[in-house]
């Protein structure tokens, strides 16, 4: 049985706010680097932004809701899925002399800081599960300015990558290796 840790949980609800701030940065920094050199995301690329956008939804309703084993779960569920996708590109460029989808950032290309972020969001969820930190209270609670920030930039991400996405690959599977976008004129 999950018990209440009231101090514990004030932390845990900070710390979500900025789990939540830095999955949405995350997501900015995809969106920008996508725009401004002209790299359309390939299909494990969207799914690492799906992931990113499930884990993201798990953390605002533990800001909205309560903290919950629950929203862990899918947080959880998600950082894996996203750690499957991130890690299977990853090993697709490993080879000697393949130099990788996309363009590298800070030395790194944007899925292995996706693998590398989605192993931290799972070692957090992990280690807050074994905090035993439960929020007792069952019903919806108001945000505090920090988290109506955070909503507010995921919500308006994932909203622009969802147009993004559909305007790239239509209501059809996304090609292997994009170049552009199908519903724009050429």
């Amino acid at each position: 049985m999950l018990v209440k840790a009231p101090a514990l949980g004030r932390y845990v609800y900070w710390l979500d706010c900025l789990a939540l701030l830095g999955v949405s940065a995350v997501l900015w920094l995809a969106f920008v680097w996508q725009l401004r050199l002209h790299e359309l995301p390939c299909p494990l690329c969207l799914l690492q932004r799906v992931a990113f956008a499930m884990v993201g939804v798990a953390l605002l309703m533990n800001l909205r809701f309560g903290i919950r084993p629950l929203h862990y779960g899918i947080a959880v569920l998600s950082a894996l899925a996203g750690t499957v996708s991130a890690g299977r590109q990853v090993l697709l460029h490993i080879a000697p002399g393949d130099t990788g989808f996309g363009s590298p950032f800070l030395g790194l290309h944007l899925y292995t800081w996706a693998l590398l972020a989605f192993l931290l969001l799972l070692v957090y969820c992990g280690l807050v599960l074994l905090s035993d930190t439960v929020d007792s209270e069952a019903r919806p609670r108001k945000l505090s300015t920090l988290a109506r920030i955070a909503a507010v930039a995921f919500l308006s991400i994932l909203m622009i990558n969802l147009v993004s996405t559909t305007v790239e690959c239509g209501f059809g599977p996304c090609p292997d290796n994009p170049t552009d976008y199908k519903w724009l004129p050429k």
